[in-house]
């Protein structure tokens, strides 16, 4: 048999925001590659529809709200020990600076920030990480590379993300726990129609991507799996760009 550096066999990988999106196709790539799956999400039965998805055996769903503290500690008490954590789960809300409310700057925070930094903090005192394992966030563009009006609050939240992702790496590596992000541009997923952006701002917009499209939610799984793989071993506090071109002009 041909060694393949990119298999997950054998590998235990646990994906929140699982039930859409990235996090869908993430799951459900992994589960190709031979990984055991373990996804959450907040909706039960978008969430059953990406479990019903996943190649295999042995994979594990749980509906979970991460914004309940008491949710969160019961799923992470029934994880199995990890080789791979895909922190996926996050919102957006467009606003003017000048329109910006405290109580939405929070929400965001929480969700696209503080609860990743919890889970990573809560999962290493758990000793749910093995050694080696590998940590991936799903980042943005808008976080640190191609800003766009009225997204000042989910830029920022992604822009600490990554800035925490670079800290942990640091701090893991004498572990074997290595962590990196993507970031990647538009992506044609439900979260794109939230933006309230219009079919012709949508096609204006476009133009300037080289290549021509938005991407998938599968070419942003694809990097996360090469993270989460054997064929990164060497890498670590890395954010990767999947932007179409887009941060070239």
């Amino acid at each position: 048999m041909t060694n393949n550096p990119f298999s997950l066999h054998n590998k235990t990988i646990f994906i929140t925001g699982a039930s859409s999106g990235i996090g869908r196709a993430t799951a459900v790539e992994c589960s190709k590659m031979g990984a055991t799956v373990v996804v959450t999400g907040r909706n039960k039965e978008r969430l059953y529809d990406t479990y019903s998805q996943l190649e295999g055996d042995g994979h594990l769903q749980f509906r979970t709200d991460l914004t309940n503290p008491d949710e969160m500690q019961q799923l992470l008490e029934f994880l199995p020990e990890l080789d791979g954590f895909v922190v996926n789960a996050g919102i957006v809300k467009l606003s003017p600076v000048k329109s910006i409310k405290p109580d939405d700057l929070d929400r965001i925070f929480q969700l696209n920030s503080k609860i990743p930094i919890m889970m990573t903090r809560n999962l290493l005192k758990m000793k749910k990480l093995k050694r080696p394992s590998s940590i991936v966030y799903t980042s943005s563009t808008a976080g640190n590379y191609n800003f766009s009006p009225a997204n000042g609050m989910y830029s920022s939240s992604k822009a600490a993300l990554n800035g925490f992702m670079k800290s942990a790496a640091v701090d893991l590596a004498s572990k074997g726990i290595r962590c990196n992000s993507v970031n990647p541009a538009m992506i044609e997923t439900p979260m794109m129609k939230l933006r309230y952006i219009s079919e012709k701002q949508l096609e204006e917009n476009l133009k300037n991507y080289p290549l021509g499209r938005y991407g998938t939610p599968e070419e942003v799984a694809y990097a996360i799996i090469y993270l989460l793989s054997d064929a990164s071993a060497w890498v670590t506090g890395t954010s990767i760009l999947i932007d179409g071109g887009l941060t070239l002009n």
